[in-house]
């Protein structure tokens, strides 16, 4: 088995950052497209705690060594990903985790994701990811499977890291624009009430 991880800091809040996960593979994200798909199987709030509990289904597709696509056999550049979410208000945590659902006969691929408040003006990333080769064979082989995969991960984790920085900045600059209409719209609003109210006198 071996072990990715990976911790970020994004300077951003936590309530930006957990409501820009939900867009994080949006066209806004240049840097991740490797991931062609993202079907939502189900959402629910538990009423007690308040975590909203989301279970996803990530298609992505990159290509793999052809070393390994020999040894595999059949089309290995397509996956698919299952994950569960958990935000929870009251902690201010986004936990996901998911694992493998493609070849996982062969690769067991865990991986979590938490985002959690630095400061307020911060937030922090921890990544982590347990890569274990099920393949029979010599322990060279599932080694050399396990070092690719790390080494993906490093490489996804850099785009990704760039990718989520566009979609942040994006989407503050969306919220930005929406919060100054609905004040336009506002001030206009309270114009015309005063002007039939001057008219009315």
């Amino acid at each position: 088995m071996k072990v990715f991880s990976n911790t970020e800091t994004f300077n951003y809040s936590w309530e930006e950052v957990s409501t820009a996960n939900w867009r994080k593979y949006c066209p806004w994200n240049q840097k991740s497209t490797h991931v062609v798909a993202v079907d939502t199987l189900s959402r629910t709030v538990d009423p007690e705690t308040g975590i909203l509990r989301t279970e996803r289904l990530i298609t992505c597709r990159q290509s793999a060594p052809d070393w390994l696509k020999k040894m595999i056999g059949g089309n290995i550049d397509d996956s698919h990903v299952f994950e569960t979410s958990y935000v929870d208000p009251r902690s201010k945590t986004v936990t996901m985790v998911s694992s493998n659902l493609t070849w996982n006969n062969l690769i067991s691929v865990q991986e979590t994701v938490v985002y959690r408040p630095a400061n307020e003006h911060q937030t922090r990333f921890e990544q982590t990811a347990q890569i274990t080769a099920l393949c029979g064979g010599w322990q060279r082989i599932k080694s050399s499977i396990e070092d690719t995969l790390v080494k993906r991960f490093h490489e996804n984790a850099i785009k990704g890291k760039e990718g989520f920085e566009a979609v942040l900045a994006m989407s503050r600059r969306v919220f930005a624009e929406e919060r100054e209409r609905e004040k336009m719209m506002m001030l206009q609003s309270q114009a015309a009430n005063i002007r039939l109210a001057a008219q009315a006198a």
